[in-house]
């Protein structure tokens, strides 16, 4: 008997309550034979302890090879009674610790394994694989080992929710994932309110969610598990106060400019043609109208109609293609500022040569063509009627004779706002002062940002009222807004700057799905019967998967567990497509 016990431990070191009571080779397969001893179960519904057994019946259980042979464990499990009154089921099988699971004919080492030689080698060469390391299976069962796993019926203490795009400003999921053990457990249809809010109801047990600020998620939580405490993602708050200081300096790039014409007024001494050609945005009201302008004043002009006629966001969103976030920007921002903010995302190439062309032009050669091969040596590639055309502007006294000092686009000056000052060179730290000088507004921006993310970086939480005061009494006005914005949420983003849980584990699953999706479509880019099939948790052996290819998409939670490690390796390989 002594002997039996040692066996067990060798044969499944994992299980718990359970003798080993008879070991046998048959055919080259050593079987087995074993029972349960645990005295007393709990209900899988309604969690009562039972100890009145139904019945017994045998299970296969295929374990891990032992010497090069493969090993069967024939179980003996027992099914109890449940003799709770209000509970639905009246009976329930048990399910041993480490060895069984519901519906399934291996054990967990064995699931693991076929797991990694499916990801490492698909289909039929894992079958002929599994064959020699004496642990067969069919080629069906292999890839069945890449679909969801089964969501655990307990939600995780610390749950992770953010959405993912499977068509960009198109179709949005949710994704669910465990924040402590870096686990995905769910892939939602949709990031509506709804959908979330059924799913927490049926999966209880959250204490801690981490989200980003997207009030649909927050009314999901709120109606579904009001009792969790929130946790709003620290990147998100620190992205939504850059976007502030980046509307507060276009804001005021009339103050920047002013700055700039200013400097060419005042007396300075002589100095050569300049050889490095800086970028230079110039003031709107110079710019000619070109079809990018007329486009964004189109859709600015459409989009706050359909708003005015009571459409919602969403539905305006999908009237136009774009994101719900876009269509928010261009109802709250100014015309001017979106022109702005276009132009500095898309320069025309001989904006960088303009301080160049304005310098030679005061020099006294106006002749278009000798600009054009002078530029051109500098790297210029446009072509010649750009450079013909704007010759003729400054003809025209249209542009400045005189180059006036080169003004950063607004984007440009918050990221030197929104970075620590010891990472800026000397020569952004003297450009970000001359901007601080020109304008106070964007001055008192950049230091009540830098103090904003001094307490985030160091989540100091307990200073942030003072912050929000201090924000909304001599802040500019997005950043008021931004201050406004905090105290809506206010809770969870305490919570945010407080505690050591963030989202950060939830933005690389994101990645990671997007990495997935972009490698294989397999001819279906609107995601959706992969996502049907990701959100399959109905799987067993005894409805094994389709014989013809599964979309890469159909293993998508699976694979995100497999290729992610507890110190954050790197990606492996998508799974296999050889059947």
């Amino acid at each position: 008997m002594g002997d039996l016990f040692a066996l067990k431990d060798v044969l499944f070191p994992d299980a718990v309550g359970v003798v080993l009571d008879r070991l046998a080779e048959m055919d080259g397969v050593v079987v087995a034979e074993a029972h349960s001893v645990v005295p007393e179960l709990t209900c899988p519904d309604c969690t009562t302890v039972s100890r009145r057994v139904h019945s017994r019946y045998g299970r296969r259980i295929a374990e891990y090879p032992v010497g090069g042979r493969r090993v069967v464990v024939r179980l003996e499990v027992r099914r109890f009674f449940c003799d709770a009154a209000d509970c639905a089921r009246r009976t329930f099988v048990e399910q041993v610790e480490g060895l069984t699971t519901r519906y399934a004919r291996a054990g967990p080492a064995v699931k693991t394994l076929w797991r990694s030689v499916a990801l490492a080698s698909g289909g039929r060469p894992g079958m002929r694989l599994c064959r020699l390391l004496a642990v067969p299976t069919g080629r069906a069962r292999l890839l069945g080992q890449l679909h969801a796993p089964e969501v655990p019926a307990r939600c995780p203490r610390v749950l992770g929710v953010d959405d993912f795009a499977f068509r960009r400003s198109r179709t949005y999921g949710t994704i669910l994932v465990d924040v402590e053990t870096s686990t995905p457990i769910d892939l939602l249809a949709d990031r509506t309110s709804e959908t979330l809010a059924a799913w927490l109801t049926a999966h209880p047990g959250a204490e801690i969610i981490c989200r980003d600020r997207d009030s649909s998620y927050s009314r999901a939580i709120k109606e579904a598990a009001p009792n969790v405490t929130e946790v709003a993602d620290r990147w998100h708050m620190l992205q939504n106060l850059s976007a502030a200081v980046e509307k507060t300096c276009h804001q005021h790039r009339t103050c920047l400019h002013k700055y700039a014409l200013d400097d060419v007024d005042s007396p300075a001494p002589p100095t050569a043609p300049p050889t490095a050609l800086l970028p230079l945005t110039p003031p709107l009201d110079n710019i000619p109208a070109t079809p990018l302008m007329q486009r964004v004043t189109q859709r600015h002009a459409e989009i706050h109609r359909l708003r005015e006629a009571t459409w919602t966001i969403s539905a305006i969103a999908r009237r136009f293609g774009l994101d719900r976030k876009t269509v928010r920007r261009y109802l709250t921002t100014d015309l001017d500022v979106l022109i702005a903010s276009a132009l500095d995302r898309r320069p025309r190439q001989i904006d960088s040569y303009r301080p160049y062309l304005q310098q030679r032009f005061a020099d006294g050669c106006t002749n278009a063509a000798q600009l054009y091969r002078e530029i051109h040596e500098h790297g210029y590639r446009g072509n010649h009627q750009a450079v013909r055309l704007y010759v003729r502007s400054m003809r025209g006294g249209a542009a400045a004779a005189e180059p006036p000092r080169p003004i950063p686009t607004p984007r440009k000056i918050t990221s030197w706002i929104m970075r620590p000052r010891e990472t800026l060179s000397r020569e952004e730290q003297d450009q970000l002062d001359a901007v601080r000088i020109a304008c106070p507004d964007i001055a008192t921006a950049c230091d009540l940002a830098r103090v904003f993310a001094g307490l985030v970086r160091d989540r100091r939480g307990h200073l942030l009222a003072e912050w929000v005061r201090e924000a909304e009494t001599n802040g500019p006005g997005p950043v008021r807004g931004f201050a406004g914005f905090l105290r809506q949420d206010w809770d969870a983003v305490l919570a945010g700057m407080t505690l050591a849980y963030s989202s950060g584990v939830v933005e690389g699953h994101v990645n990671r799905l997007r990495r997935s999706s972009g490698r294989c479509t397999d001819g279906d880019p609107s995601g959706s019967s992969a996502l049907a099939s990701c959100c399959d948790h109905d799987y067993s052996p005894r409805n094994p998967p389709r014989r013809t290819l599964p979309s890469p998409l159909l293993n998508t939670v699976t694979w995100l567990a497999a290729v992610t490690t507890p110190c954050g390796g790197t990606l492996g390989p998508m799974p296999g497509c050889t059947l």
